[in-house]
């Protein structure tokens, strides 16, 4: 089994921009694999998978997000608050193709379907993740209150440093889980999806 691979890394920036409230568009890029074999298709993803900047290696599938952000301040003498924060995530996810060659053996695609279902979900994951804190910024942010706007302005950087080290701290935990459940993960939705497949097999026998 694929005993080499991690779970995918998210990698955030962030831009000042116009955005809709704690909002996310998806965008999706494919990378191809090839292999008729576990061993060969494992190799292609440690080859071929995405690169995460910060270690420096390959993985099975990656997301990168950008977050933006719009605020609305309110001026009167002596004070200045922030009324309202839309926070927005832009996620682009980064999923293998496989290109699968004549005469696979059934285990082998069996295998694939599962892997590519659950790099996806893993992915899919990531961006719950990131909506969840991006929703917390909003209501963090709209509690700053300070004597004028630029005093506004650096606290609402100083909270957004803040939610967003925590974002990569909930991260970083989710990969270490995935990580470590990642065989007896792969052998329980393996036999499900076989399973699945008798079952309907039964079934269209009967009819």
């Amino acid at each position: 089994m694929l005993t080499k691979i991690l779970a995918a890394t998210a990698l955030f920036a962030l831009t000042m921009s116009a955005a809709s409230a704690a909002t996310v568009s998806r965008a999706y890029s494919y990378f191809p694999v090839t292999g008729g074999t576990l061993e060969e298709i494992e190799q292609e993803l440690l080859k071929f998978g995405p690169k995460v900047e910060s270690s420096g290696q390959r993985h099975p599938g990656a997301t990168r997000m950008k977050f933006s952000m719009r605020i609305r301040y309110k001026e009167e003498p002596g004070r200045c608050e922030i009324v309202k924060a839309d926070v927005s995530v832009k996620a682009t996810v980064i999923l293998p193709k496989w290109r699968q060659p004549k005469g696979v053996d059934n285990d082998v695609r069996l295998f694939w379907d599962t892997l590519r279902a659950d790099i996806k979900r893993h992915e899919e994951s990531h961006i719950i993740i990131a909506k969840n804190h991006a929703r917390a910024l909003e209501e963090k942010l709209v509690t700053i209150v300070a004597p004028d706007c630029k005093q506004a302005a650096e606290r609402s950087k100083a909270t957004m440093a803040q939610v967003l080290a925590r974002l990569e701290k909930a991260q970083d935990y989710f990969d270490r889980v995935e990580s470590v459940n990642f065989e007896s993960r792969m052998v329980r939705l393996m036999l499900y999806r076989l399973q699945q497949t008798k079952a309907r097999d039964r079934a269209a026998k009967t009819n």
